[in-house]
């Protein structure tokens, strides 16, 4: 099984397991250590991983971290864990003091959920304090699985991940100062947009002006982008899944693959594909309906398409034996159905 398949079935355990996972301690044996495990690091090995690793502080005895994860006799890696339901925001400071007495190169806060990488790249043994990398195991992206990986024993480089996240601190902040501004944009953000587009003298009024400006231009910009992202993907699948429509076309005699029905295929796949691989939603056409799978598996249909007759329908797999038909009006409707479908591959992969 490879790292992303693996790390797969441990997001499906955690959101399986997290309404039951009560205490620090279960958010520990339940997410943290399979997370380690998933690494390739042996739990159960303590030159490996030691639990409550002593960090010794000053005149401070028996201090102690959740997890080291131990390289040639030295923690490389330490570890601490809070309750899979608390904020990790103000808890940073404890393996801070924990990071600067040890030879420790990286730092990881977590509450089993979110992983947050720290390392000491602006001053040798002291705990930067931002993190170079931000994980969320339930909003995962690809090049999360990427740096991920980097950290297995199988791939972990130090000096690789040091020049990795040299760079990544920087973007990770300027992501977030970003995030903020285009949410709410501060005065000495609006004057650098105002002073390109205006000659007038920026008093209160005229910037509060350019505010409003400034927040409709960056939603503007955002939905445009988001929309050229679908377009492009709907190009890049048609050139994907043409010929395999084609050839079932040929081989179902008496079915009709509309452009419609293709059209609603693209819109459904750009949904999903937030949340699943592009290469596991199949078309299949018959004679009633436009079938979307999941995995091409019969029993693990995720909508049909309904539109051969005059009111256009799409079918949603919402339970296990039942089919739900909503009427819509045109093919942009189908976005209004986004959380559903979402649902449903997530109740299909479990």
């Amino acid at each position: 099984m490879d790292f992303q398949t693996k790390l797969q079935e441990l997001v499906k355990r955690i959101e399986s397991l997290r309404n039951s996972v009560q205490t620090e301690e279960a958010t520990k044996h339940s997410f943290v250590m399979p997370f380690i495990s998933l690494l390739g690091y042996d739990i159960f090995n303590p030159n490996i991983v030691i639990p409550e690793f002593t960090a010794d502080i000053g005149k401070k005895k028996g201090e102690k971290v959740d997890y080291a994860i131990i390289q040639d006799g030295k923690p490389l890696i330490l570890i601490e864990v809070k309750n899979h339901t608390e904020n990790l925001d103000n808890h940073d400071k404890q393996l801070e003091r924990y990071f600067t007495v040890t030879e420790s190169k990286f730092g990881i806060l977590t509450n089993g959920i979110e992983y947050r990488f720290y390392s000491d790249l602006d001053k040798p043994n002291k705990m930067d304090g931002k993190p170079f990398l931000v994980i969320n195991l339930l909003n995962l992206k690809d090049r999360d699985i990427k740096e991920l990986e980097r950290f297995s024993i199988e791939n972990i480089d130090i000096e690789k991940i040091l020049n990795m996240a040299n760079k990544q601190k920087y973007i990770v902040q300027i992501k977030k100062i970003f995030k903020q501004e285009s949410i709410e944009p501060s005065d000495d953000f609006i004057r650098f947009f105002a002073t390109k587009a205006t000659d007038r003298r920026l008093i209160q009024p005229v910037i509060e002006e350019f505010k409003a400006y400034i927040k409709i231009a960056f939603s503007e910009i955002i939905n445009d982008m988001v929309q050229d992202k679908i377009n492009s993907l709907n190009t890049q699948l048609s050139v994907e899944i043409d010929n395999v429509i084609e050839e079932d076309v040929v081989n179902n005699d008496g079915i009709d693959t509309t452009e419609e029905e293709l059209e609603g295929f693209y819109i459904v796949k750009s949904i999903l594909a937030e949340k699943i691989s592009l290469s596991r939603i199949i078309a299949r056409d018959t004679k009633s309906y436009f079938g979307i799978l999941l995995d091409d598996n019969n029993r693990k249909w995720i909508c049909r398409l309904r539109f051969n007759t005059s009111q256009k329908y799409i079918s949603l797999h919402e339970s296990e034996k039942e089919e739900i038909k909503y009427t819509i009006s045109k093919l942009e409707d189908i976005y209004s159905f986004r959380d559903k479908l979402i649902s449903i591959v997530e109740r299909l992969e479990k």
